[in-house]
């Protein structure tokens, strides 16, 4: 008997998960996250705003950097067009951003400063290089703390052709969209790398525009639609920094010629 009493208020909790007004809220520079934010739009069948720059910024990646480095050296952040969107109206919120050294971009830094979202449930969705979620994630936590951050997306932007499928799971999986996945194994206890290993994490990894690392030792699990590594990796910290260690997911299709990617660096 308790365990039908349990199943129904699983089940009545995710009712109320679908009922729940939500918005997707996001600024993207490039498009990238804009590509992300329009699916999960599509995916959720939820009202879309973009956040807007009064002083856009130009797009060009080194100006951008440029631009941004110095906002934030001054605590200047870029001052924003007023949303059209009443967040009264809404209980969830689907934040997307790209991160910028590290976190989310500077527009994201103005709009939690001026809003704190008070008893809002937020989910952060993101673009990145190579990874920044877990980050952004936690910055946000402590910028909105009358806000509920939830578990987010992220996808590396040379992966934006993957969001729907993964994003169709993160929805499932999250109660924010009706319908049931099987749950991802968990992966296995790390083990040394071996040299058909490194070659995996090499042809992933090697074209990045940065150094990586390299892995020292790796855990995988096999999906219904791909192999999947997480390797621990050692490289050298930023600006001549000490040792470190990141892990970096690698995933590897199971049609016929598929080529490795990996898919993010937590750091």
């Amino acid at each position: 008997m308790k365990r039908i009493l349990l199943s129904f208020a699983v089940m009545a909790t995710i009712t109320t998960v679908y009922a729940q007004k939500a918005l997707v809220l996001y600024y993207s520079e490039t498009g990238s996250t804009k590509a992300v934010a329009e699916e999960l739009q599509k995916q959720l069948g939820a009202d879309i705003e973009s956040i807007e720059c009064v002083k856009p910024y130009s797009g060009n990646f080194q100006e951008t950097m440029q631009r941004g480095q110095r906002e934030m050296q001054s605590g200047e952040m870029p001052e924003l067009k007023p949303l059209k969107s009443k967040m009264a109206n809404y209980d969830v919120i689907f934040l997307g951003y790209p991160i910028w050294f590290g976190t989310y971009a500077n527009p994201i830094a103005t709009l939690v400063k001026n809003n704190d979202f008070a008893g809002k449930t937020i989910v952060p969705f993101c673009s990145f290089g190579s990874g920044g979620l877990n980050t952004s994630s936690d910055a946000l936590k402590k910028a909105l703390p009358k806000a509920k951050v939830q578990e987010g997306y992220g996808v590396r932007t040379a992966r934006v052709a993957a969001a729907a499928k993964e994003l169709d799971r993160f929805l499932k999986e999250n109660g924010y969209k009706k319908g049931t996945v099987t749950k991802l194994p968990a992966y296995s206890a790390q083990q040394p790398v071996t040299e058909a290993e490194k070659a995996i994490f090499d042809a992933a990894c090697s074209s990045y525009q940065f150094p990586l690392g390299t892995p020292s030792t790796v855990g995988k699990r096999t999906t219904d639609d791909s192999i999947d590594y997480e390797f621990k990796v050692k490289s050298q910290g930023f600006g001549g920094g000490g040792e470190q260690t990141s892990t970096i997911y690698v995933t590897v299709g199971k049609e016929k010629d598929a080529k490795p990617e990996f898919t993010q660096v937590v750091r």
